[in-house]
């Protein structure tokens, strides 16, 4: 395999049962990383084949490798999952698609890979781009946007009380070139105090401007949104989020499909109330499914996973 993405799936066996009891037909991985849950899915389930989908030209290329064994039962493309419903009717328009997964984020070996300039701790060019086509970076980010931008990028993104003075400082330094230029000006920007407690002062910045260049929360809420109208009857759509911005958009999603999204209406007096909302899921999980200590100390990065799941009813 592909040495630099070696896929550890996190939440492997509770994303193989919960997809158990779906009809035989097409998984669409919507997140194929190095092909690790499709792995396991495909062992387990001799009726099942997969698309898979990766924005990560490297990533494609290591769940070839991996998911090679498999033979025509597994195919992987290159694309972003916002245009899911385009690339299933392209690759695979007469099969019934049973299920989708989305494990958002970014990967272990993306982090890993200190010249993708995703992590704080190397000096390495400002890239953190998923797709190396596309042409945004974070270069582009932290020396073109102005200061009400940024700040905003900074704020919306990463959720970062500090986001004003953090940008103010981006600012006053540009051009920034490298990682570690990022990393400093956050530091000078966060008072010291605060930069000794919750972690890498960096986190919440390089994880804002990560989202921005590659668009994650737009592009959740678009592949999310078609991914309910591929799945057939008895389906499942399941969702790996790492933060909470990502899993207050399936939350809420999930529960305006299922009909009990919590919602105030007002009604004149004398006037029906209008229908309820129509269900086009069932909820599986009331409550998101959270990796065990056991897991947690295998591999520390599952430990703010929170996994959802609906089925499709007709």
């Amino acid at each position: 395999m592909t040495e630099e993405f070696i896929h550890n799936p996190v939440l492997g066996r509770e994303v193989v049962e919960l997809l158990t009891e779906v009809p035989a037909g097409t998984v669409v991985d919507a997140t194929a990383g190095g092909g690790g849950h499709a792995g396991l899915l495909l062992a387990a389930r001799p009726d099942i084949q997969i698309l898979g989908i990766d924005r990560d030209e490297v990533a494609v290329q290591a769940a070839r490798e991996a998911l090679a064994p498999f033979g025509q039962r597994a195919q992987i493309v290159h694309g972003g999952f916002e245009r899911i419903t385009e690339i299933v009717k392209t690759e695979i328009a007469e099969r019934e698609i049973v299920g989708v997964l989305f494990d958002l984020g970014v990967s272990s070996p993306q982090l890993d890979r200190a010249d993708r300039g995703f992590s704080y701790w190397a000096d390495a060019p400002l890239d953190m781009r998923m797709d190396s086509q596309q042409e945004l970076t974070a270069a582009t980010v932290v020396n073109t946007y102005d200061e009400a931008e940024l700040a905003e990028v900074i704020s919306s993104n990463g959720e970062e009380r500090f986001a004003s003075r953090i940008a103010g400082e981006i600012v006053k330094r540009r051009p920034l070139q490298t990682t570690g230029d990022l990393v400093e000006a956050i530091k000078a920007a966060i008072p010291a105090p605060a930069r000794r407690r919750g972690g890498h002062p960096a986190r919440r910045s390089f994880q804002a401007i990560r989202m921005e260049v590659n668009r994650e929360l737009p592009n959740l809420e678009a592949g999310l949104g078609e991914s309910v109208h591929l799945v057939s009857t008895s389906g499942r759509i399941l969702v790996l989020a790492y933060h909470s911005l990502e899993d207050r958009i399936v939350k809420k999603r999930f529960a305006e499909w299922s009909g009990s999204s919590p919602t105030r209406t007002y009604v004149r007096k004398g006037l029906p109330a209008p229908d309820a909302p129509t269900a086009s899921v069932r909820l599986l999980t009331r409550r998101p499914i959270r990796a065990s200590e056991a897991e947690v100390t295998r591999n520390p990065r599952s430990q703010s996973v929170r996994l959802r799941c609906v089925e499709r009813i007709a």
